[in-house]
Protein backbone atom coordinates (compact mmCIF):
# COMPACT_ATOMS: atom_id res chain seq x y z
CA UNK A 1 0.00 0.00 0.00
CA UNK A 2 3.05 2.54 0.86
CA UNK A 3 4.31 1.78 -2.81
CA UNK A 4 1.02 3.04 -4.47
CA UNK A 5 0.03 5.92 -1.50
CA UNK A 6 3.27 8.00 -1.83
CA UNK A 7 3.15 8.42 -5.62
CA UNK A 8 -0.65 8.94 -5.20
CA UNK A 9 -0.27 11.61 -3.31
CA UNK A 10 2.87 13.35 -5.34
CA UNK A 11 0.90 13.25 -8.46
CA UNK A 12 -2.44 14.84 -6.56
CA UNK A 13 0.00 17.60 -5.43
CA UNK A 14 1.73 18.14 -8.57
CA UNK A 15 -1.75 17.94 -10.48
CA UNK A 16 -3.31 20.71 -7.78
CA UNK A 17 -0.70 22.94 -8.88
CA UNK A 18 -0.59 22.80 -12.19
CA UNK A 19 -4.35 22.75 -12.52
CA UNK A 20 -5.01 25.15 -9.62
CA UNK A 21 -1.89 27.42 -9.97
CA UNK A 22 0.70 26.99 -12.80
CA UNK A 23 -2.24 26.85 -15.80
CA UNK A 24 -4.30 29.78 -14.82
CA UNK A 25 -1.45 32.00 -14.60
CA UNK A 26 -0.50 31.14 -17.95
CA UNK A 27 -4.29 31.68 -19.14
CA UNK A 28 -4.17 35.21 -17.19
CA UNK A 29 -0.75 35.90 -19.23
CA UNK A 30 -2.17 34.83 -22.98
CA UNK A 31 -5.44 37.21 -22.29
CA UNK A 32 -2.94 40.27 -21.41
CA UNK A 33 -2.44 40.32 -25.04
CA UNK A 34 -6.33 40.54 -26.40
CA UNK A 35 -8.71 43.73 -26.43
CA UNK A 36 -9.01 45.24 -23.23
CA UNK A 37 -7.08 42.60 -21.07
CA UNK A 38 -9.35 39.74 -22.06
CA UNK A 39 -12.43 41.26 -20.56
CA UNK A 40 -13.77 41.63 -23.92
CA UNK A 41 -14.64 44.71 -26.16
CA UNK A 42 -16.70 47.12 -24.14
CA UNK A 43 -19.10 49.66 -26.24
CA UNK A 44 -20.86 52.76 -24.91
CA UNK A 45 -23.52 54.16 -26.29
CA UNK A 46 -26.24 56.24 -25.34
CA UNK A 47 -25.32 56.06 -21.61
CA UNK A 48 -25.70 52.21 -21.95
CA UNK A 49 -22.64 49.81 -21.99
CA UNK A 50 -21.99 46.90 -24.14
CA UNK A 51 -20.04 43.61 -24.54
CA UNK A 52 -19.46 43.31 -27.96
CA UNK A 53 -18.57 39.80 -27.55
CA UNK A 54 -21.83 38.61 -26.18
CA UNK A 55 -24.86 38.66 -27.94
CA UNK A 56 -27.63 41.18 -27.48
CA UNK A 57 -31.04 40.93 -28.69
CA UNK A 58 -32.34 43.25 -31.45
CA UNK A 59 -35.92 42.51 -32.40
CA UNK A 60 -37.25 46.09 -34.01
CA UNK A 61 -38.11 46.47 -37.38
CA UNK A 62 -35.37 49.15 -37.82
CA UNK A 63 -32.66 47.11 -36.35
CA UNK A 64 -30.67 44.05 -38.14
CA UNK A 65 -31.64 41.43 -36.01
CA UNK A 66 -29.40 39.16 -33.85
CA UNK A 67 -29.10 35.66 -33.80
CA UNK A 68 -31.38 33.92 -31.67
CA UNK A 69 -30.51 32.69 -28.03
CA UNK A 70 -31.58 29.34 -26.35
CA UNK A 71 -30.93 31.07 -23.10
CA UNK A 72 -32.00 34.86 -23.80
CA UNK A 73 -29.20 36.38 -24.04
CA UNK A 74 -28.56 35.62 -20.08
CA UNK A 75 -24.48 35.39 -20.22
CA UNK A 76 -24.66 33.78 -16.66
CA UNK A 77 -26.75 30.83 -18.40
CA UNK A 78 -24.67 30.43 -21.61
CA UNK A 79 -25.43 27.12 -23.40
CA UNK A 80 -27.69 25.62 -26.13
CA UNK A 81 -31.24 24.11 -26.43
CA UNK A 82 -29.96 20.46 -26.45
CA UNK A 83 -33.10 19.64 -28.50
CA UNK A 84 -32.48 17.86 -31.78
CA UNK A 85 -33.37 18.44 -34.98
CA UNK A 86 -36.09 15.58 -34.94
CA UNK A 87 -37.59 17.16 -32.10
CA UNK A 88 -40.92 18.31 -32.30
CA UNK A 89 -40.94 21.38 -29.67
CA UNK A 90 -37.45 22.48 -31.64
CA UNK A 91 -39.36 22.66 -34.77
CA UNK A 92 -41.99 24.48 -33.77
CA UNK A 93 -39.81 26.84 -32.47
CA UNK A 94 -37.88 27.11 -35.64
CA UNK A 95 -41.22 27.59 -37.85
CA UNK A 96 -42.40 30.13 -35.55
CA UNK A 97 -39.14 32.12 -36.31
CA UNK A 98 -39.36 31.73 -39.66
CA UNK A 99 -42.62 32.77 -39.94
CA UNK A 100 -42.33 35.66 -37.68
CA UNK A 101 -39.02 36.64 -39.95
CA UNK A 102 -41.34 36.39 -43.16
CA UNK A 103 -44.08 38.59 -41.34
CA UNK A 104 -41.46 41.46 -41.30
CA UNK A 105 -40.00 40.42 -44.54
CA UNK A 106 -42.50 40.25 -46.49
CA UNK A 107 -39.99 40.72 -50.02
CA UNK A 108 -38.34 37.49 -48.73
CA UNK A 109 -38.46 34.03 -50.28
CA UNK A 110 -38.40 31.20 -47.24
CA UNK A 111 -35.16 29.56 -49.24
CA UNK A 112 -33.40 32.64 -48.78
CA UNK A 113 -33.14 32.90 -44.90
CA UNK A 114 -30.14 32.31 -43.16
CA UNK A 115 -30.11 28.89 -41.28
CA UNK A 116 -28.32 31.75 -38.58
CA UNK A 117 -31.34 33.98 -38.37
CA UNK A 118 -33.68 30.86 -37.03
CA UNK A 119 -31.24 29.04 -34.99
CA UNK A 120 -29.67 29.71 -32.03
CA UNK A 121 -26.02 29.00 -31.80
CA UNK A 122 -24.47 26.51 -29.21
CA UNK A 123 -23.69 29.58 -26.65
CA UNK A 124 -26.93 31.27 -26.81
CA UNK A 125 -24.68 34.85 -26.99
CA UNK A 126 -23.43 34.53 -30.59
CA UNK A 127 -23.05 38.51 -31.05
CA UNK A 128 -22.52 37.68 -34.87
CA UNK A 129 -24.63 36.81 -37.91
CA UNK A 130 -23.31 35.79 -41.43
CA UNK A 131 -23.12 38.30 -44.37
CA UNK A 132 -25.86 36.58 -46.05
CA UNK A 133 -28.38 37.22 -42.58
CA UNK A 134 -27.40 41.03 -42.69
CA UNK A 135 -28.51 41.53 -46.55
CA UNK A 136 -31.44 39.87 -46.57
CA UNK A 137 -32.73 42.57 -43.68
CA UNK A 138 -31.62 45.62 -46.03
CA UNK A 139 -35.13 46.09 -47.65
CA UNK A 140 -37.04 45.95 -44.51
CA UNK A 141 -34.80 48.39 -42.79
CA UNK A 142 -34.49 50.60 -45.96
CA UNK A 143 -37.90 50.90 -45.66
CA UNK A 144 -38.95 52.05 -42.60
CA UNK A 145 -35.73 53.90 -42.02
CA UNK A 146 -36.65 55.70 -45.47
CA UNK A 147 -32.98 55.70 -47.04
CA UNK A 148 -31.36 53.55 -49.69
CA UNK A 149 -30.77 49.90 -50.26
CA UNK A 150 -27.18 51.01 -51.70
CA UNK A 151 -26.27 53.08 -48.28
CA UNK A 152 -27.14 49.82 -46.09
CA UNK A 153 -25.40 47.62 -47.94
CA UNK A 154 -22.22 49.70 -48.20
CA UNK A 155 -22.43 50.13 -44.29
CA UNK A 156 -22.65 46.37 -44.24
CA UNK A 157 -19.80 46.05 -46.27
CA UNK A 158 -17.64 47.99 -43.67
CA UNK A 159 -18.57 46.06 -41.03
CA UNK A 160 -17.60 42.76 -42.40
CA UNK A 161 -15.11 41.01 -40.13
CA UNK A 162 -12.79 38.64 -42.10
CA UNK A 163 -11.82 35.40 -41.12
CA UNK A 164 -8.66 35.25 -38.41
CA UNK A 165 -5.52 34.97 -40.04
CA UNK A 166 -7.48 34.76 -43.27
CA UNK A 167 -8.33 31.45 -43.15
CA UNK A 168 -9.78 30.17 -39.75
CA UNK A 169 -13.99 30.40 -39.84
CA UNK A 170 -16.30 32.30 -42.17
CA UNK A 171 -16.75 36.03 -42.91
CA UNK A 172 -19.06 37.55 -40.01
CA UNK A 173 -20.87 40.86 -38.35
CA UNK A 174 -21.19 41.95 -35.20
CA UNK A 175 -25.10 43.24 -34.99
CA UNK A 176 -24.13 45.34 -32.18
CA UNK A 177 -21.35 47.18 -34.20
CA UNK A 178 -23.71 46.96 -36.92
CA UNK A 179 -26.44 48.38 -35.50
CA UNK A 180 -24.78 51.10 -33.73
CA UNK A 181 -23.52 52.48 -37.08
CA UNK A 182 -26.86 52.15 -38.63
CA UNK A 183 -28.13 54.45 -35.73
CA UNK A 184 -25.28 56.89 -36.22
CA UNK A 185 -26.33 57.02 -39.82
CA UNK A 186 -28.51 59.76 -39.63
CA UNK A 187 -25.87 61.85 -37.22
Amino acid sequence: MKTNLLPAIKLTILSLVLLIIIYPLIVFGISQFAPNNGKGEIITQNGKTYYSNIGQTFTEDRYFNSRPSAVGYNAAGSGGSNKGASNQEYLSEVQARIDTFLVHNPDVIKSEIPVDLMTASGSGLDPNISVQAAYVQVKRIAKIRNTTEATLQELIKVQIEKPLIGIFGPKKINVLKLNIALDNLKK
